[in-house]
């Protein structure tokens, strides 16, 4: 398999196996609103895999315990804030803190996998996000496969921890969720895991394509279509039974 090695920061990059390089930094050119567009779906494709922790986190908070008939272990363990509410409620377990963001790194070796011979611009929307990963970068462990997965491990991580501060400020404004009992609130449902993962990526993967330099704009515009998308993927998780509502 061919894989991307850093060679300066001017992020031009060697292809070994064919030996042509790749300059990389007109990669999202956005001329019309058609492919300022396409930038927008292309950053939603590279930080789909760490927006979908949260369905990792059904799938191991909920439905692969319900099917197996074990108990999840709340994170709280059902204690209480100084306000008499608990302090993230029944919804957040670590099943579905370390099961979401293992789920993460699945789905970014995944799209690895699918998409790492695809360079932009003509690539769009189906840019790998480790496409500049290299051996010189803190999460490459093991290799290619090995920084894949740790680049989503951690931003899966991120986003259960922002969806869990979320749930906190919840708790603290009287909304709640205890058992069938559900409360929504779409922005604190939403906005505190994509300011996760978006401060995350730029803290901690400093040169790598999903923070270009020409896609701050775009980063900016999913962040604002987030609770959209993500009261979608709600609905659709409550249908085929992930989830016990549909928000």
């Amino acid at each position: 398999m061919n894989t991307f090695s850093r060679r300066s920061s001017d992020r031009v990059h060697s292809l070994p196996a064919t030996g042509r390089c790749v300059d990389v930094s007109p990669a999202f050119p956005a001329p019309d609103p058609a492919m300022a567009a396409l930038n927008i779906l292309s950053v939603l494709m590279m930080y789909g895999p760490f927006y979908l922790a949260n369905t990792g986190a059904m799938l191991f908070g909920k439905w692969i315990p319900d099917k197996l008939g074990f108990s999840s272990i709340t994170i709280d363990g059902g204690r209480n804030w100084k306000d008499g509410f608990r302090l993230f409620g029944d919804g957040k377990t670590w099943n579905g803190l370390l099961g979401g963001a293992f789920f993460s790194g699945l789905l970014t070796m995944l799209t690895h996998y699918l998409w790492f011979e695809r360079l932009p611009p003509d690539a769009r929307p189906f840019v790998d996000p480790t496409l500049l990963a290299g051996s010189d970068d803190w999460f490459w462990f093991g290799g290619e496969w090995g920084a894949a997965f740790a680049m989503g491990f951690t931003l899966g991580l991120a986003c259960m921890i922002g969806d869990m501060t979320g749930s906190f400020i919840k708790r603290r404004r009287g909304l709640k969720r205890e058992g069938d009992e559900s409360s929504e609130a779409p922005l604190l449902d939403t906005v505190p895991f994509a300011i996760a993962i978006f401060v995350t990526a730029f803290a901690l993967f400093d040169g790598q394509i999903i923070i270009h330099e020409q896609l701050h704009e775009e980063i900016v515009a999913l962040l604002v279509l987030t609770p959209v998308i993500h009261r979608l993927s709600n609905r659709l998780g409550y249908r085929f039974g992930l989830k016990s509502v549909p928000f």
